[in-house]
């Protein structure tokens, strides 16, 4: 049977730009739209403003972008948007390669920008993900004319996504999948690989040979990865400051990657200086807590009115930024440097992030002979049991865990039930009491434990849970890591990020203990082979250590009550 595909082009080009094929150093040229506060068709001459750039690979045009939407709020504001397809992405010209000429780019982008008749000469930067790299990648230019960048729900370098700080991580199949759908050639390619087949690898073989192109990113990362820098120059930390507000979401599925990002600047002499911080209650396509799980008349992905509703609360601060450090209109007090969401409980500001007076409270794994599940299961307690316990669970890989959500990015729309997977036989579950009083979690959460594996390489994935009074047990931080060569019961740690979540009364805190979360990550094949090669599987058994020398435990941020 024939690998299907479709392929999707560009969009027709939006009436209310003037477009432009920006060259390039090099002589590529770049698609580029410009949209002015004034009628495109008759911008007066001695008219100029500050210009807010953006370069994204998702066609500049597209629907899913709906750059011509977001383009009336800033030309509302006085500011002229610019937005660039970048190289090697629908109608641009170049090669088709990820990160590597962003930073020249950039600069050149810039550069042309401010030789314009329009421009007063002053630049900002903003846009999710990868259009939010390549606002880093265009600090590590440094060109004197970009002022502020407003990065949402991204990395200044991508390979702190997979390998967190150099450590070995469980293989993100979805990301990696990203680069074989979207960076292929100029257009994007959707198409279904059935993930459970093996190898894993040969079906994006497929994919390729009926293309009859391939990803030369997906190559560096698949079968192994190459460990190729998405900055190869100037490292943006290294570069002049410039006033950065740090847009993420505690339900992103990259939050621990960018606030990384955040609090290393806001710790660095001379960046510490510019650091802002806006945390809001949305997974990455900016689908919220509050309307999770999302109906048809809130998805800003196919509703107009739900996008319109959702543009002003997703430009807004930006403009009120640029504001400060483009235009000089508001003076830097009227920002404040953290304003976040508790969960459940709106929104809040603060002088730094942990606000102060948090605090860490540290809950122990006991009662190791119930984590069997289903839910509550064995105990999340203030103190650790006194003797050494352990508990064993099983990981198939031929019967992986399942993630319940096909597109983590899209996280809110499904905004699933866990009490299925906590009933598993091959998952440990542990709660804490009750609440009857508001527990507002504001800040980093970890967990240590202490595994060892009939393995010689397995996988570990923890998913911080609200379980309800009325059983349903819903996501509130996760992460994992991949543990090569087993042997003594050290402590293997998981950082599952930040959130800023209030657990209301009558709800506890629970942490599910897994080997596998399929189709997100591609599971550990129990062989030690190359799980996007491996042919042969091997069921395997983890046992987890807790109390006495092994303390496993659950950390956690929390802060007194903030009212209601």
């Amino acid at each position: 049977m024939p690998f299907t595909f479709e392929r999707i082009g560009a969009a027709p080009p939006a009436e209310t730009a003037r477009q432009y094929m920006v060259r390039m150093r090099d002589g590529v040229r770049l698609a580029t739209d410009v949209y002015l506060p004034q009628l495109a068709a008759d911008p007066r001459d001695d008219a100029a403003f500050p210009a807010v750039l953006v370069r994204l690979p998702y066609d500049k045009n597209s629907r899913y972008v709906y750059f011509d939407r977001i383009a009336r709020l800033f030309t509302a504001r006085g500011y002229a948007v610019v937005v660039q397809d970048v190289r090697g992405k629908f109608r641009s010209g170049g090669t088709t390669v990820p990160f590597l000429r962003e930073s020249q780019d950039g600069h050149d982008a810039i550069d042309w920008i401010v030789h314009q008749c329009w421009s007063d000469g002053s630049v900002g930067m903003f846009g999710d993900s990868y259009y939010g790299f390549t606002q880093w990648a265009a600090v590590a230019a440094q060109h004197p004319a970009l002022r502020a960048i407003v990065p949402r729900m991204t990395a200044a370098d991508f390979n702190t996504i997979w390998h967190p700080e150099g450590q070995a991580s469980p293989v993100w199949l979805e990301g990696v999948d990203y680069f074989a759908h979207h960076w292929v050639d100029n257009d994007s390619y959707d198409y279904r690989v059935d993930r459970s087949r093996r190898p894993v690898i040969e079906q994006y073989e497929e994919a390729f040979r009926a293309i009859g192109a391939r990803s030369l990113w997906f190559d560096l990362l698949a079968p192994r990865p190459a460990g190729l820098s998405t900055q190869p120059g100037l490292h943006p930390f290294d570069a002049r400051p410039v006033p950065v507000l740090h847009c993420v979401g505690w339900f992103d599925n990259i939050v621990t990657a960018h606030m990384r990002d955040y609090l290393e600047l806001a710790s660095r002499p001379g960046w510490d200086a510019v650091q802002y911080l806006r945390a809001g209650a949305v997974d990455h396509e900016n689908y919220r807590l509050a309307q999770a799980p999302i109906r048809d008349e809130d998805n800003h992905n196919t509703n107009e009115d739900a996008l319109a509703r959702m543009l002003p609360e997703y430009a807004n601060p930006a403009i009120d930024f640029f504001d400060v450090f483009l235009k000089g209109v508001r003076p830097v007090s009227s920002l404040s440097r953290v304003t976040w969401e508790l969960g459940h409980a709106g929104w809040r500001t603060a002088t730094a992030w942990p606000p102060a007076g948090s605090t860490e409270r540290t809950f122990h794994l006991t009662d190791l002979a119930r984590a069997g599940g289903p839910l509550p299961g064995a105990s999340l307690a203030d103190a650790p049991a006194g003797d050494e316990q352990a508990t064993q669970w099983a990981h198939d890989p031929d019967s992986p865990v399942p993630s319940l959500v096909e597109d983590s990015f899209a996280f809110l729309h499904a905004y699933p039930d866990l009490t299925p997977v906590a009933a598993r036989d091959d998952v440990l579950v542990f709660s804490a009491p009750a609440v009857s009083e508001p527990l507002d979690l504001a800040g980093p959460v970890g967990v240590g434990l202490h595994v060892t594996s009939t393995a010689p390489e397995f996988d570990v994935f923890a998913k911080l849970v609200d379980l309800g009074p009325d059983g349903r047990a819903h996501q509130i931080a996760r992460g994992q890591a991949a543990v090569r060569a087993a042997g003594a019961a050290d402590e293997i740690r998981l950082d599952l990020g930040h959130t800023g979540y209030r657990l209301r009364p009558g709800h506890r805190l629970a942490l599910l203990l897994a080997g596998s979360d399929h189709p997100l990550f591609l599971p550990a094949p129990g062989t030690g082979e190359n799980p996007w090669t491996a042919l042969t599987t091997k069921p395997t058994t983890q046992t987890l250590y807790s109390g006495g020398a092994c303390p496993s435990r659950l950390t956690v941020t929390v802060m007194p009550p903030t009212g209601p």
